[in-house]
């Protein structure tokens, strides 16, 4: 199985072209080396995604604090997962919404009233209607 991380940011300029540039360079300085779209930290690939909508700067600002070895780190909440998936509608963002489910991470009301809130009711039911075996 292959891991890795995805870090939703905030960028001051999201009209830019080059939205991570400066992110990149930072990594580079410090001796985190690019692979592909991601860069390479100790032994985990970590993916940069800019805030893209409404929804993703929401899921930001709600993000939850945990701790990791004494570092506080904001953690998008399961429901903000699975809708920001369903508003990208990949194989891959399907099956993300499946296992946060299957997990018990997320309750289908989360995900319905979230969706609600930022215009995805009709991406959630057809969502239901694919892949709802309840």
């Amino acid at each position: 199985m292959k891991f890795d991380a995805d870090i939703l940011v905030a960028v001051p300029d999201p009209d830019k072209i080059d939205v991570l540039g400066p992110i990149y360079d930072f990594c580079r300085e410090h001796g985190y080396s690019p692979e592909g779209e991601a860069i390479r930290v100790g032994d985990w690939p970590v993916q940069f995604i800019p805030a893209f909508s409404k929804l993703t700067r929401e899921a930001i600002r709600d993000a939850e604090t945990g701790d990791l070895d004494g570092i506080p780190l904001r953690v998008v909440r399961a429901d903000f997962l699975a809708v920001i998936a369903l508003s990208v509608g990949r194989a891959k963002d399907f099956a993300r919404v499946l296992a946060l489910r299957e997990a018990d991470a997320v309750k289908d009301e989360e995900i319905s009233d979230l969706a609600m809130r930022h215009n995805l009711t009709s991406e959630w039911k057809r969502f239901k209607e694919r892949f709802d075996e309840r």
